[in-house]
């Protein structure tokens, strides 16, 4: 594509150079640079792309792109290469991939999903029930990218950077997609990556406390501000009435078309007589003309709010109720509230909770409805917002019957450090507890403590088969552990 087309929409550019040649890709890796290639230098958290661009160009790099304030001093810029600056290179990287890909998600329905938590089965659930429908669909998110109902890749990151976004997106439309579901995490608003994305609806499950750090967040106020950038990016909105910050969205966009959804509070699609169980949710809500009974194979009052989300959607895209009702009924998301069968019969459910609320609602849904003893094994990951661990501590040890606390995703930090954080919240409870840094050996200790009447919940790596220890990541499917200690 010639230079000048990849360029359009981007504002207060500098250019030296010949901006009439064609480039045959772009990228931010200097790695995956070819020939003819377009390198664009990003400043990251941990390296700075400005630092790699002699080798980009060593790779054959016909175009770099750098930040204004960058130093040039050491880097050899020749003739032949074109040159040009940018006030953000993260914001020209987002479109200069739409305009390369031809902006591919102007060719179908996009529906964009943020919040702290129910991204992941929200997205699921709304692709499930278009799928019902007759529809080609297309999904990308925490756990994988889906299109047409097959797996393509397993996920790294909740939305990937925007170049490989749009080249996903320009797959799904050669496969002949009408509808893309997408999980849009705060992180990626703020760094620009799906600037340029055409969204038909957007929706805003809950917001909680989660992802401050150095390397996310600073503070509530820029977590939230983050998440609302999509509402900008859309007039068609739906939100969480029940969520103090989520309600406030439609005063703060009062030219969006906006639709409510709640239990407690009056909203355009309310959940009335609800049921909960251990193995599912029951309630009734009205979704064309009239009230329907649905039901959810995943418990907890939080699928009742997941699900309802997806019913906007359905409602605003005139989906029958009967192919509602029938995906909701079907639906399975790896990794959320996901029972995992075993020989010795004891529930042993795999959870993807990782913050204090998402711990509190599962541990209290289960504690609502099981006859015998809640375990709950869980640990905190490294790298990330340190302030929630004695939090998380707290809910566990007030709420569970037992605690193991264990190792997650250390990353670059201890383990043992870790775990004394958060043990440092459980000694304010009388809860009984157990630190077992091993994550395998806490899960089998539970397991030799358990009974088909008590149940375990392994809280915090949900759908992952990894565990990420100093910048590797070692196979850890919590499936196949339990099999393996049962078996």
């Amino acid at each position: 594509m010639e230079l000048k087309k990849i360029l359009i929409g981007i504002e207060g550019l500098k250019a030296k150079g010949n901006l009439d040649i064609e480039v045959t890709g772009l990228d931010s890796n200097s790695k995956n640079i070819k020939p003819g290639d377009m390198f664009i230098a990003i400043k990251g958290f941990n390296t700075d792309g400005h630092t790699y661009i002699n080798d980009a160009i060593k790779a054959g790099a016909k175009v770099i792109m750098v930040q204004e304030d960058c130093d040039l001093k050491s880097i050899k810029i020749t003739e032949d290469i074109t040159l040009i600056m940018a006030k953000d290179t993260r914001q020209a990287l987002a479109i200069c991939s739409c305009n390369f890909y031809e902006n591919p998600s102007k060719k179908f329905k996009l529906i964009g999903v943020t919040g702290t938590k129910g991204k992941t089965t929200t997205t699921f659930m709304i692709k499930e029930i278009l799928e019902k429908a007759g529809h080609k669909v297309g999904l990308i998110g925490t756990i994988a990218t889906y299109i047409n109902g097959r797996m393509i890749s397993e996920s790294s990151r909740t939305t990937p950077e925007s170049i490989e976004l749009q080249k996903t997106f320009a797959q799904m439309v050669d496969a002949g997609v009408e509808y893309v579901v997408m999980e849009v995490s705060s992180q990626s608003l703020k760094l620009h990556r799906v600037d340029g994305c055409n969204f038909d609806i957007v929706i805003f499950t809950n917001f909680s406390e989660d992802h401050i750090s150095e390397k996310e967040h600073p503070d509530m106020k820029d977590y939230f501000e983050s998440k609302l950038k999509l509402f900008e990016m859309s007039e068609n909105g739906i939100v969480n009435i029940d969520d103090l910050q989520v309600s406030k969205v439609p005063e703060m966009f009062p030219n969006s078309k906006i639709i409510t959804y709640g239990i407690d509070n009056f909203c355009d699609v309310l959940a009335k007589d609800i049921t909960i169980t251990n193995s599912y949710v029951d309630f009734r809500v009205k979704i064309s003309d009239r009230n329907e009974r649905v039901k959810v194979d995943i418990p907890g009052r939080f699928s009742v709010y997941n699900a309802l989300a997806a019913i906007c959607v359905a409602k605003k895209l005139g989906i029958p109720s009967e192919k509602v009702i029938e995906a909701l009924a079907e639906i399975k998301v790896p990794g959320r509230s996901e029972m995992v069968p075993n020989k010795k019969e004891i529930p042993i459910m795999i959870d993807y909770a990782h913050s204090p609320e998402s711990l509190q609602n599962i541990l209290s849904a289960v504690k609502s409805y099981t006859r015998g003893k809640v375990i709950s094994v869980f640990g905190c990951g490294g790298d990330r917002d340190k302030s929630k661990r004695p939090i998380m501590g707290e809910i566990s040890g007030r709420i569970a019957d037992f605690t193991f606390i264990t190792s997650d995703n250390p990353r670059t930090e201890n383990p043992e450090e870790i775990v004394k954080e958060i043990e440092e919240g459980i000694k304010k409870t009388k809860g009984n507890y157990k630190v077992v840094v091993d994550r395998t050996e806490a899960i089998k200790q539970a397991i030799d403590m358990a009974t088909k009447f008590d149940i375990i919940v392994l809280a915090g790596k949900g759908h992952e088969p990894y565990q990420e220890i100093n910048g590797k990541k070692f196979p850890f499917d919590e499936r196949i552990i339990v099999k393996e200690i049962i078996g």
